[in-house]
């Protein structure tokens, strides 16, 4: 896979890119952003030319965990893609292969957090054995695989599901055939962090 540009606001490395969105997480844990929410139409326009990202973090719906404000980024900076549960599928897995292979973003950044609802309802459906209806199902079906290597025996079942259901997510997209030859030619990195709800700390969860 081709790797157009690359992530200049950041440097161009997976390092250098993922370096930038701690950075931004520890001046939004201080109190003292750059950027905050004052997201005014001025610092739209000064975006509106070619996009330059230099990271795609994929994260929850959950309205607790706005991406932009929790990394502390401004317009045109990161990529976002939210689901329930950050569960993957085609449009996702497609929308990063874009944004590496066209943007030439170097970092994907898979974030999930504490008390997520989404691997709750897995884990509720696991115990009782009743699977939801419509799409719901397919969200409890991608996170279900977390929770059953967890074991619903162990008490911390839970936040346990939360954690190895990102380095799922992880693991397969760095599987992906569009984006394991950029992953293991060093030119992109993909890494799973996990959202305090409490502190608003994103930790890694496998430093690199």
């Amino acid at each position: 896979m081709r790797v157009a540009g690359h992530g200049r606001q950041a440097g161009g490395t997976p390092r250098a890119a993922l370096a930038e969105l701690l950075t931004g997480n520890r001046r939004f844990v201080s109190g003292q952003p750059v950027h905050g929410h004052d997201v005014t139409a001025a610092a739209a326009a000064a975006a509106s030319g070619d996009q330059q990202p230099y990271a795609v973090v994929l994260g929850c719906i959950d309205s607790r965990v706005p991406l932009e404000a929790i990394f502390d980024q401004t317009f045109g900076a990161i990529c976002v893609i939210r689901t329930g549960g950050h569960v993957l599928d085609r449009a996702v897995c497609g929308s990063i292969e874009y944004v590496v292979g066209q943007l030439g973003v170097p970092l994907v950044l898979v974030l999930g957090h504490e008390r997520c609802g989404a691997v709750g309802a897995a884990v509720d459906a696991l115990r009782t054995g009743e699977r939801p209806g419509g799409s719901l199902a397919h969200l409890v079906d991608e996170i279900a695989p977390a929770v059953t290597e967890v074991g619903l025996d162990d008490p911390a079942v839970h936040p346990l599901s939360i954690r190895r259901h990102v380095r799922r997510t992880v693991h397969t997209l760095r599987e992906d055939d569009l984006l394991a030859g950029p992953v293991a030619a060093g030119r992109v990195a993909v890494v799973g962090g996990l959202y305090d709800l409490s502190t608003g700390e994103v930790a890694l969860l496998d430093p690199a």
